[in-house]
């Protein structure tokens, strides 16, 4: 296959993914069902048609409303489209072949973490487990070896676990949820020990950002402000694999 051809099919595969993680973001922290059924719309439950579902395009075409009742469509749809886009496309170009699908399947379970910890403030443990057995399946096939991918896994998901401990029994309430060191711990193992201080360096940064423009737009930020840590890991953490593959 054409070079050139890998990040158009990972792309039009994103765009895919992108709209199902959307939906799964919206809906499973509410306990609604994701796969039964038709696709509808979620303000007046009215069944999608074919040419309402494509991904992106769709949207742009309706000017983000629904075509029934008019009501804005969620923005999480066109911004996750966007985003799984945007991870096959990059995927792709950097790793032409199967080891840019592996990245790309990282990137679209990194994008899925994310958008539910925006969300909900949640990381499912299927999808955290998801995310750390096929780390252990990419070593199979790719670099990093397993002894860096195995101890990136253990010191990702034991740094952020005695953090957690930590502040725990010295504030007295949880600063981290539960599902944060096993993401981390997945992300050590699809990118070895040696990536885990960039992506953590990458995510504090982000976070920061995050901050000051909350700050800087009059929203108040203090000691008990929460900011979904899941979301700037995943942030941090394609980036690290394409700077990974790339080299």
């Amino acid at each position: 296959m054409p070079d050139l051809a890998w990040p158009a099919l990972l792309g039009i595969l994103g765009l895919v993914f992108g709209s199902f993680i959307a939906t799964l973001a919206i809906r499973w922290p509410q306990g609604r069902g994701v796969t039964r059924g038709r696709s509808h719309c979620d303000r007046c439950d009215k069944a999608l048609a074919a040419h309402e579902l494509v991904p992106l395009f769709s949207w742009v075409i309706q000017r983000g409303r629904c075509r029934s009742c008019g009501a804005a469509i969620h923005p999480a749809h066109p911004a996750t489209e966007a985003a799984g886009l945007l991870i096959g496309v990059a995927a792709g170009l950097v790793a032409p072949g199967w080891e840019g699908v592996a990245g790309a399947i990282f990137g679209w379970l990194l994008l899925a973490l994310a958008a539910l910890d925006l969300a909900a403030f949640w990381l499912p443990n299927r999808l955290t487990a998801v995310l750390a057995v096929t780390g252990l399946i990419d070593g199979i096939f790719f670099d990093p070896g397993w002894i860096d991918r195995i101890l990136g896994g253990v010191i990702g998901f034991g740094l952020l676990y005695l953090v957690a401990f930590t502040y725990r029994h010295v504030r007295g309430r949880d600063g981290l949820g539960g599902g944060d060191p096993k993401m981390f711990g997945g992300i050590g193992l699809w990118l070895g020990a040696s990536m885990l201080a960039p992506v953590l360096l990458g995510a504090s940064i982000t976070g920061l950002a995050v901050a000051l423009a909350m700050k800087l737009s009059g929203r108040e930020i203090g000691m008990t402000s929460r900011l979904p840590l899941g979301t700037l890991l995943a942030i941090a953490a394609f980036p690290a694999w394409l700077y990974a593959v790339g080299v």
